[in-house]
């Protein structure tokens, strides 16, 4: 009601602009969000000793998960292709960067004590790191100093998702889920890996894949940068001033 009421309706993502056309909504631009993260860690960062600090080994590949352990956001998939890795002893170590359940949606405290009974359960309490609630340059610090990021949401990858965008502007190798509808910046092998969503197993693939392979982690990184310089806060601010306009 709110939408087919206004004047005009931004969409972060192109499938929800496309929903909004389908129920009546006349005037419908699309506009991305940014990322709530700058890659600005503490003064005097270095990689290495960051990782140590932190009991990463120089050997250990260190797979990134960043925001609420939430169900849409995977974290089920994500433990289950962890205690794959762990059997096969490949040498992972993920770190859940931020807080693990929010205020917002009730259900994250019941769905966090389900996958606490799951690490449990495939004993991986040693290959998990937690940050917890943490200032944005720690944040930042943490992104930088993974190998990979994993963030396998169940309804697939999109421009409306915070903790995407904030990998993609800090150039890391992203291993994300197939989008529900297709989003033309993000491109499998070139800027991201995309799996099917719900499959622990094709998560274990892609990350196999990217631990043996740093050439092509360096090039899925570089080439998720440049994504990111579309979707600069400016770039938004002026595109929403336009649209605005055009609304008069």
């Amino acid at each position: 009601h709110l939408a087919r009421a206004a004047r005009g309706a931004v969409a972060a993502d192109p499938a929800d602009g496309a929903e909004l056309l389908r129920r009546g909504v006349r005037r419908v631009t699309h506009i991305p969000i940014g990322s709530n993260i700058a890659p600005a860690p503490p003064a005097g960062y270095e990689r290495a000793a960051w990782r140590a600090q932190h009991g990463v080994r120089p050997d250990d590949f260190l797979l990134g998960y960043f925001g609420f352990l939430n169900h849409s956001k995977g974290g089920d998939t994500l433990i289950r292709a962890l205690a794959v890795l762990a059997e096969r002893k490949a040498p992972v170590k993920l770190v859940l960067i931020g807080g693990e359940a929010g205020a917002s949606d009730p259900t994250d405290a019941a769905f966090g004590a389900q996958l606490e009974r799951l690490i449990r359960r495939h004993g991986l309490e040693d290959d998990i790191l937690r940050t917890g609630f943490i200032s944005p340059a720690e944040v930042s610090a943490h992104l930088l100093a993974c190998d990979a990021l994993a963030l396998p949401y169940r309804d697939g990858a999109s421009l409306r998702r915070g903790s995407l965008m904030a990998a993609l502007a800090h150039g890391c190798a992203i291993v994300s889920t197939m989008p529900a509808a297709p989003v033309p910046e993000l491109r499998d092998g070139e800027n991201i890996r995309l799996v099917p969503a719900e499959s622990p197993e094709a998560l274990v693939l892609a990350v196999t894949e990217l631990l043996a392979a740093p050439a092509l982690r360096a090039r899925l990184g570089q080439a998720a940068q440049a994504t990111a310089a579309l979707f600069g806060w400016d770039g938004i601010a002026r595109r929403l001033l336009d649209f605005l306009a055009a609304l008069d």
